[in-house]
């Protein structure tokens, strides 16, 4: 498991995140094996949901003109 998962960039968290579920679903790990998995999986899990929530809210401020098109933007303020 690398030490600091934040690091890893979405596509590459989501990669191993598909790999820990194919280890898993196959069977072929011990228990303890199994644990230390589903724990980095849980956190992956985790860290992809919050990188995907910012991105929506992002999206959100997107500013769309009376034609449906995007106008603009309104600066994101993380909140």
């Amino acid at each position: 498991m690398p030490d600091d998962l934040s690091t890893l960039s979405f596509e590459d968290a989501l990669r191993r995140l598909e790999a820990i579920v194919q280890r898993l679903e196959s069977g072929d790990a011990s228990l303890d094996e199994s644990i230390t998995l589903y724990e980095e999986g849980a956190k992956l899990r985790a860290q992809c949901e919050a990188r995907l929530k910012s991105a929506q809210e992002k999206i959100d401020k997107i500013v769309l003109g009376s034609d449906g098109n995007p106008a603009g933007t309104v600066p994101f303020d993380g909140s």
